[in-house]
Parts: C-alpha cells; structure tokens; sequence
C-alpha cells in the first residue's frame, strides 16, 4: 500500500467518525399506503402547519416508514369533508370535532395529548355561605365563553346534575377573561371555570383566598383521529408502533415553539388507549349547554 493509499483510507475513516450516525427509517408497515396526509383543525395554512408540525413529521416517518404529508384545512368543517373523501388520513382534532366527525364518517382514535388539569371547577370566597351546586339558587354565577368545553358546557351539565335549571334557578353570566375579576369584585356570587382558574384568582387578589364547591371529571384529551376506511391491519401496526416509541414522538411533536407553549405548559402527555366511550361525557355536556355539535 503506498503512501497516497494509505493517506486516503486515513481521511475516510476520519471522515467517517466525525460523521453523526442517523437511525435507520423503519420498514413501511404492513397494510399502509407509502404516504399518508395530516391536518390540524386548529391551524390555517400550510406555512404555520410546517413550523408546528415538521419535527413531528420527520419523527412519524423515521418510525413508521410512512411518509407523513401535510394537508392545509380551513376550518373543522373542511377537516371533516376532507376525512369523508379520504382526502386526509389523519387528523389533530378537539373532542367536538371528534364528536361532528364521528357521526358522519368512521374514524378512530389513534392516540389523545392528554391535559391532566383539563376539567370544570366552581369557585367562591372562603367566607361564602355557600357550600354546595346547590346554594347557588338564586345567585349569579360567572362563567367562560360560550363553546368553552371546561368553562361553559360542563359548568351546564354540573349545575343541571345538581338540580338547577340554568336559565331559571339562578342567573349565568358569561363573562369571558373577566370572569375571575366578577368573583374578586363580588359580582357574582361563584365562578365556574377551568380547573387552574385558581391561578387567575390569585393574580388578581393575592391576598384574597377561595374555594372549591365543586369539581368535574377531567376531560378526555383531544384526539388524533385516523380515518377508519384505512385497513385495520394498518391502523392497528401503527399504534402500535406509535405507542411503542411514545417517548420519542412526543419529543419530536413538542420541539416546536407553537406545540411546547401548546402542550408541555399545560402538563400534558400522550394517551393511547382512549375509546369512544371516554367522550360520552363531552356529549352530554354540550346537550346540557343546548349546542348542537
């Protein structure tokens, strides 16, 4: 071997530690097409889909071998055309959409982002009389905006489990982002929201101190949907894939700005065994509110 030999294996084994070495990309599994299609009922246009969701993409394929497109929707009304003409194969939705979507196509759930703090709690002051759902007869409540899943439908179905009729027994304000600040003031006499809404209630009045008459469930997280007209041989191998890997596709779906204020702020995590029962309890609440889905 001469010297200009040896001098070039040298460079190439030089060049070849100094090189990172990427995982290989899984085999396609079983079943799936090469490609499938994503879209969020929360995002317009493909620029801001791309900065959400790009790390997640890459990851998905590495692990799955399936190439993961995404697919730019309007709003969930679209979302849900998209998914009846198989225009789309997967969907990040809110447990509404989910509901809308699941009367007029077969979907599945393919994994929730779950929010641990994701219920309904109604709050007054420490020296209220009030003790119970049912002590607010006759009084104002404040609460969220209309739709709020945590500060307006389930503070329905609570208050009518509770005996109350809404728009008789008592009077329901809604008061949006002022909601806390009718509390502090002693507008209202109890304040049904969120489950961390305490935190609004110590900002505005830190030396005031509150309570908790009441407390929801907690709330089923918003679901990735995957349409049901893929075959099951797929969509089963891909959740399982998915949840086998669950540490690292959640890594890659918080690595953007947008998904980490989204989720890693609020606690949450990801679920994969989440059925359709789980979101019987949305559906009664949004009767309760009188909202058709």
């Amino acid at each position: 071997m001469n010297a200009i030999t040896r001098a070039l294996k040298t460079a190439a084994v030089v060049l070849t530690l100094g090189m990172p070495v990427m995982a290989p990309a899984a085999d396609r599994l079983p079943g799936c097409p090469d490609s499938l299609r994503m879209a969020d009922t929360g995002i317009e246009g493909m620029g801001s889909l791309s900065s959400a969701f790009g790390p997640f993409a890459r990851e998905f394929e590495r692990l799955t071998g399936i190439e993961l497109e995404l697919f730019s929707l309007a709003n969930r009304t679209a979302a849900g055309n998209a998914l009846i003409y198989d225009d789309v194969d997967l969907v990040f939705a809110g447990p509404s959409e989910y509901l809308l979507f699941k009367r007029e196509t077969a979907v599945d759930i393919l994994f929730t982002v779950e929010r641990p703090h994701y219920g309904t709690s109604f709050f007054v002051p420490a020296d209220s009389p009030i003790r119970s759902l049912d002590d607010l007869r006759g009084k104002r409540v404040a609460i969220k905006d209309v739709g709020s899943a945590s500060g307006h439908l389930l503070p329905m179905l609570m208050l009518r489990e509770a005996g109350l009729d809404p728009e008789r027994d008592l009077q329901v304000i809604m008061a949006g982002d002022t909601r806390a600040a009718a509390l502090v003031n002693g507008d209202v006499a109890a304040m049904g929201g969120g489950n961390r809404d305490d935190r609004l209630l110590r900002q505005l009045d830190p030396e005031g101190e509150y309570r908790v008459i009441a407390e929801s469930p907690i709330l089923p997280g918003d679901p990735v949907l995957i349409r049901g007209s893929l075959p099951e041989s797929c969509r089963t191998a891909l959740a399982e894939r998915l949840e086998a890997n669950a540490d690292t596709l959640w890594e890659a779906l918080v690595a953007t700005e947008r998904n980490h204020e989204k989720f890693v702020d609020r606690d949450s995590s990801l679920r994969f065994d989440r059925t359709a029962g789980d979101y019987s309890l949305v559906e009664e609440a949004y009767r309760a509110a009188g909202i058709d889905l």
